[in-house]
């Protein structure tokens, strides 16, 4: 099929899913490399959605990993992308208007409800590793349907005290999330129905955190509300039993959103190769 790169090489249990839609000619990152999805901006010479890809493609409990791009073809003709492409293991497919619409359609191409699970991701996400994916899927409750990795405020202060990043306050600590979650079962896929009524606030989670009622968000307010029974109202409004994984890796909240993000990863690059 046209603009749809087909094929399997699984090796492991665990579908990815990389999210790499554009948000248009106004997305700055993309202006400032000069591309026109964000996804295909050098970080320390290579494209972020390349890097991604790589690690992703080094976990072994990942078996086939499916890109959601608007225009397939700006991967499937990019030598770039040739050696992830050559083995079968990757799948690209049109993006959907929006990320939750862009997982939805990913499950569907999947299959049926054996399919399941599935790890999440984006495409702008270029210091992501294996150390960190590994940690988030072997610490998984494992009576959660879905999950969500997120880093505590003082794991990346330490790390970048400098650098800006959005926190959801609960009693007991503050937390960025890394872009990173687990749909392990059929039941995960309310879920991502549930995603699309929010996805809009994501960076305002007074109106997130109203989706679950009153109650819970009169605690939010107060700084009184769990983390853990901030999940459970949002488990019971979706069906599900849901988790958070504590990461105790400051890279894996430095996604690249702003240009001032791209010059953090690319430093954070060179420092782990030694430049």
């Amino acid at each position: 099929m046209s603009g749809v790169a087909t094929g399997r090489a699984d090796k492991g249990g665990v579908t990815a899913i990389v999210l790499a839609g554009s948000r248009g000619p106004e997305d700055p990152v993309a202006a400032a490399a000069g591309v026109s999805h964000k996804a295909l901006a050098p970080v320390a010479g290579v494209p972020m959605l390349v890097r991604v890809l790589e690690t992703l493609g080094a976990v072994p409990r990942i078996g086939h990993t499916l890109v959601l791009i608007e225009k397939p073809d700006l991967v499937l003709a990019d030598p770039a992308f040739a050696h992830l492409l050559a083995g079968g293991a990757v799948t690209v497919l049109p993006a959907a208007e929006s990320p939750s619409l862009s997982v939805l359609a990913a499950l569907d191409h999947a299959g049926p409800d054996t399919s399941f699970p599935f790890l999440v991701t984006t495409a702008d996400h270029p210091l992501l590793t294996t150390a960190m994916v590994d940690h988030f899927w072997t610490n998984l409750p494992s009576g959660a349907d879905a999950a969500v990795a997120l880093a505590r405020s003082e794991t990346i202060r330490a790390a970048y005290p400098e650098s800006r990043r959005t926190y959801l306050r609960f009693r007991g600590g503050a937390y960025s999330g890394c872009n990173l979650f687990a749909f392990r079962t059929p039941r995960s896929r309310s879920v991502v129905t549930f995603w699309r009524q929010v996805e809009r606030d994501r960076k305002r989670p007074w109106r997130m955190i109203r989706q679950l009622g009153p109650l819970t968000l009169l605690a939010f307010a107060l700084g009184r509300l769990r983390l853990d029974d901030a999940l459970a109202a949002l488990g019971r409004r979706t069906g599900t039993v849901l988790a958070a994984v504590d990461l105790p890796f400051a890279d894996a909240a430095v996604d690249v959103d702003r240009p001032a993000d791209l010059t953090l990863a690319e430093a954070i690059l060179r420092r782990r190769s030694g430049g």
